[in-house]
């Protein structure tokens, strides 16, 4: 068998994956008792799956989640009041093609950032587009793209991602600028696309820190009434998390 030019041809095709795989069966034994139909079946499984965690490592890299999360390391014995039927529903990202939203309220130090980036990766996974943004943070990047005339561009690839992370919203109240960058936003992504919203303050206190009455009630009617809510309480997390030689005597 000519295994070199083969293995070379499937290369130049950009069939990294088939090449991998016929490799690997080049070398089992066991393989020659196969017939063409189940070495083409199983190269055509190696090149699709290849081709599957390329895109999910491109679509992980565009998103720029703040942490390395995954739903299967979600840690439900903590007790912060997560509903695991929900987060597990929330898992499937069946809700993300349904272009409904998620609200993630509760104290520092619960998971807030944590679950919403587990989710952002599954959604990478699902082959979905995701961008993470801390609010202050976008708030600043739309500034500087407002002044040298990006802005609209921006806001344009804001809109596409078919889930928008904005993480660690509030407390501090909005400026009328960012008022208008935040209804922009969830103006272009109505019924169209999904966000996930992080944030310390319950969801009752967003009225009063988006400010502007007309705008607060468009941006909350747009975002707030097909949203899915997870409402966490309890300790911060992090407290045991700390490393040996800091935690006290006992």
């Amino acid at each position: 068998m000519l295994t070199h030019p083969t293995l070379d041809l499937l290369h130049a095709l950009g069939l990294h994956g088939m090449a991998k795989g016929f490799a690997d069966l080049g070398a089992q034994p066991e393989a020659a008792s196969l017939d063409h139909a189940e070495w083409l079946a199983l190269l055509l499984e190696q090149e699709a799956t290849l081709r599957q965690q390329k895109k999910f490592e491109s679509r992980a890299r565009a998103a720029k989640l703040r942490q390395t999360a995954s739903v299967e390391d979600v840690d439900y014995r903590a007790m912060r009041g997560l509903d695991r039927a929900l987060f597990l529903k929330l898992a499937g990202c069946d809700w993300i093609r349904a272009r409904h939203n998620l609200l993630i309220t509760g104290p520092c130090g619960v998971g807030k950032s944590w679950l919403a980036c587990a989710l952002g990766q599954k959604a990478c996974r699902e082959d979905l587009s995701v961008a993470y943004h801390r609010v202050p943070r976008l708030f600043q990047a739309l500034a500087l793209a407002r002044a040298d005339g990006r802005y609209a561009r921006t806001l344009r690839q804001i809109a596409r991602v078919d889930l928008l992370i904005l993480d660690d919203w509030g407390p501090e109240a909005l400026t009328a600028e960012q008022r208008r960058d935040l209804l922009e936003i969830v103006e272009d992504r109505y019924d169209a696309r999904s966000i996930i919203v992080t944030s310390q303050v319950p969801i009752d206190r967003w009225y009063e820190i988006i400010g502007d009455p007309t705008i607060a009630d468009a941006i909350l009617d747009r975002l707030v009434h097909n949203a899915y809510r997870i409402e966490l309480s309890g300790e911060s997390l992090r407290k045991n998390k700390l490393p040996e030689a800091a935690k006290p005597a006992a």
